[in-house]
């Protein structure tokens, strides 16, 4: 990790950047191992079992084709959980990523329920994107998956969602890079400024969804991978085993604009190498060195030829011509804060605080 695209990083007297320390904090407080984390998930998966008693489903898993999910999902069969599998589809699947969802469904017997997005609304929120030169494009992913699957639970009586977030892969990785994905305010005064027609579908998951999902509903949360041995070199090989998964060669590039943007766009535009963060966290993890991350980092971001014909397939699916998208990699960043937050939303209206106890105004609200 270095400053070159990272303002906010900070360096202790030993050298020692803040993720460093910031990662083994999280690992202290969200990784469980050994006979500890053995006990804690045990009872978790009789919880979930229990929750699902006289019901179709003891949770809900969301898949994407990529290792995390597809590993989740091998080790939620072996615990006997049943499952209904959700996917997202916003338009961008690779064919390896449909192939690899297919394998995981068939191979364990899971139910499978597809979202497919509303593509011209969904287009016009990238493309609304675009035209903010804000960094976060894949937000409005994130978020609408959020909504997807929260609403999928509540309307199979589902308690559980299990996730495939995890402290030993994914942990680090600095703010600057990111935005909010719950940010429901932002996405739509972004769209407002520079959108092009209504946004009637999209699943938006706002203060109001999130309260009724996480307070009525009682929808939980499972992040199962810290609760056991995960190194991502050796979980490949199993879900390679075992359920005939094929690797797509980055993280998150089961998504051909995922690929496109953290190989592309980020370091072309933002100066960003999504890399370091990655490998750095695998460093912490004790699951890679550093001389085999600097390695990894000579290494082209992009096959040149995959690159041509990623290109060609964004540009033909967004309508971006040659032109347009020079200027666009040619204009200034702009911030994410540059336009409404869901934050200034809670110093307007308190009572919309999140995850507050909900109280007899917040019941009105809701209704």
């Amino acid at each position: 990790m270095d400053n070159i695209a990272d303002p906010n990083i900070t360096f202790d007297e030993n050298g020692i950047c803040n993720y460093y320390h910031e990662y083994f904090k999280e690992e202290k407080l969200r990784v469980f191992s050994g006979i500890e984390g053995e006990q804690k998930l045990k009872e978790k998966i009789e919880n979930i079992k229990n929750s699902g008693k006289g019901k179709k489903y003891d949770c809900l898993l969301g898949v994407s084709g990529g290792v995390d999910s597809t590993y989740l999902a091998l080790k939620a069969k072996e615990f006997g959980l049943r499952v209904l599998c959700v996917h997202f589809d916003n338009g961008w699947n690779s064919e390896l990523a449909v192939k690899n969802i297919e394998n995981i469904v068939t191979k364990l017997n899971f139910e499978l329920e597809t979202y497919v997005i509303n593509w011209d609304e969904f287009r016009d929120i990238q493309l609304a994107y675009f035209k903010a030169n804000v960094i976060d494009i894949e937000a409005i992913t994130d978020h609408a998956i959020f909504g997807t699957v929260y609403k999928i639970a509540a309307d199979n009586n589902i308690e559980y969602i299990l996730s495939g977030n995890n402290v030993v892969t994914e942990s680090l990785l600095p703010k600057y890079w990111i935005f909010n994905k719950a940010d429901h305010v932002n996405i739509k005064d972004i769209h407002k400024k520079f959108g092009t027609i209504p946004l009637k579908t999209y699943p938006f998951f706002g203060q109001k969804a999130k309260n009724y999902y996480i307070k009525v509903k009682g929808i939980k949360t499972f992040d199962l991978l810290n609760y056991l041995p995960y190194n991502k070199s050796n979980v490949k090989k199993t879900i390679i085993k075992e359920l005939n998964w094929t690797d797509y060669g980055g993280k998150h590039y089961e998504s051909v604009f995922t690929r496109f943007y953290q190989g592309f766009i980020l370091p072309n535009k933002f100066g960003i190498d999504k890399r370091k963060a990655h490998l750095s966290n695998l460093i912490c993890s004790e699951q890679i060195t550093k001389e085999e991350a600097l390695k990894e980092l000579e290494t082209p971001m992009y096959n040149q030829e995959l690159l041509e014909t990623d290109k060609e397939f964004v540009f033909k699916k967004l309508g971006f011509s040659d032109y347009e998208f020079e200027k666009y990699l040619n204009s200034p960043r702009r911030e994410h804060t540059d336009f409404k937050t869901e934050q200034s939303l809670y110093a307007n209206y308190p009572i919309l605080k999140p995850f507050k106890p909900i109280g007899d105004i917040v019941k009105k609200f809701l209704k």
